[in-house]
């Protein structure tokens, strides 16, 4: 199997999972444009097939819809296109679209005798004869534990048992989709799902948990005890908990919150307009809710008084070989572990390095050519309510903070900011 794939221009089959193709680079003329949000199919032929990549770019930047035909070459680090200007392809896709992250993913599928119903972890495609088609699903733990990001983990555990537990499902057996696919809401086999969860810590569980429909995560929570649903809860993204904490009910959150610690509990009331929070903390014990409420009302702070000096810096004449084998050293004691800050002599910040784009690239690029040189930051005198809204705009684990020359002093972890921000409304 040729997970790295060959170009389209190939002649032999090359086999791909979606898990692997998103969030990967999109590239014109080595010039990276953004990265691959989801893959567009239609169900015309016996097998469906690819006609578009919907291509997200940075810094608020509208998103491209890429024909098929415009893509030159597609493996697990990049696709490359070949159009003449990018901006005549920006679009969204249209409502009857099927959309595979978005509408095939923890959707259910069944057996060959019509009788179990199974999560969707992942999608199998097959490059044939210039044409991307889909043929399978995957069901299987090796999938669950890719979709977790876990994917070293999975492959050391099968490679142990000498195969790739086969999991999966032929196309032909999931179930048709509906014709208005905008209103498609696949269902999940919530018994077997939780006999899946109650194995994972609560950030593995929180993971899991983000990529469902709010319903299905309304009802597991309601079945969960409340000291694990309070450890999940405070992992779940800004973004999810705000609806989720909504539907569950002040009462219920102030249970929950009983549970955390005052920086907890103000990480997940952080999500909410100031009145919610306020109708929740009148629930709980007084001393308590006066402990929260004071990390509340400490948007105004300058951030500097929050910034780690314990990030990584590094060079851009480092190979990424290097990087990768110095990475588990430099990386011991860091607070922010998920970026490499590029450096000159005069720490002076010349660009930012994802993990996950290091793990990607060639051995011999250095990270001076790989790196992201546009670069979002904060001052040190930006608030917290300002960070806070950077954060909100942009999908970062960590910001830089930067002096008026240009140097980095210090990062802001993502949690360490939304623990001690609220919801900022006018």
């Amino acid at each position: 199997m040729n997970q790295n794939g060959s170009g389209k221009a190939s002649h032999t089959d090359s086999v791909y999972f979606l898990s692997e193709l998103l969030g990967v680079k999109v590239m014109l003329h080595d010039k990276k444009v953004g990265r691959l949000a989801d893959i567009l199919i239609v169900e015309e032929e016996k097998l469906p097939y690819v006609t578009h990549f919907l291509v997200k770019r940075p810094f608020g930047y509208p998103s491209l819809l890429i024909p098929w035909e415009k893509v030159k070459s597609v493996t697990t680090k990049e696709v490359v296109i070949d159009v003449e200007n990018v901006e005549d392809f920006v679009g969204q896709p249209a409502e009857n679209a099927v959309l595979l992250k978005d509408h095939i993913l923890d959707k259910k599928v069944l057996d060959i005798e019509d009788r179990d119903v199974d999560v969707v972890y992942d999608v199998k495609m097959v490059l044939r004869n210039g044409w991307l088609y889909v043929t399978d699903v995957d069901f299987s733990r090796y999938g669950l534990l890719k979709r977790m990001g876990l994917k070293g983990i999975a492959n050391f555990i099968y490679n142990l048992a000498d195969r790739i537990d086969d999991d999966t499902v032929s196309w032909a057996y999931v179930q048709p989709l509906p014709t208005n696919i905008s209103s498609f809401r696949g269902d999940v086999k919530l018994k077997v799902l939780r006999d899946h969860l109650d194995d994972l810590n609560p950030v593995d569980l929180a993971d899991v948990l983000e990529e469902m429909e709010h319903e299905q995560r309304v009802e597991i929570f309601s079945g969960m005890d409340t000291e694990r649903a309070s450890d999940t809860l405070e992992e779940i993204d800004p973004s999810v908990q705000r609806a989720l904490v909504s539907s569950l009910g002040k009462e219920k959150v102030a249970e929950l919150i009983d549970e955390m610690t005052p920086g907890q509990a103000a990480d997940v009331l952080s999500v909410l307009p100031w009145e919610e929070a306020k109708a929740i903390l009148e629930l709980i014990d007084k001393e308590d809710a006066a402990k929260i409420e004071s990390i509340l009302e400490k948007g105004e702070e300058n951030i500097i008084n929050y910034a780690s000096s314990n990030f990584i810096k590094v060079y851009p004449s480092v190979s990424v070989l290097d990087a990768q084998e110095e990475y588990p050293h430099i990386a011991k004691g860091k607070e922010a572990i998920m970026y490499l800050y590029v450096i000159d002599n005069d720490d002076m910040l010349l660009g930012v390095v994802d993990i996950k784009d290091l793990l990607k690239e060639a051995d011999q690029s250095l990270l001076g050519e790989i790196m992201e040189d546009i670069i979002v930051s904060l001052k040190p005198e930006t608030t917290l309510r300002e960070a806070a809204a950077l954060f909100n705009r942009y999908d970062f684990r960590a910001l830089p903070v930067v002096d008026p020359k240009g140097r980095i002093v210090g990062v802001v972890p993502y949690r360490d900011v939304m623990k001690l921000t609220h919801h900022f409304t006018e």
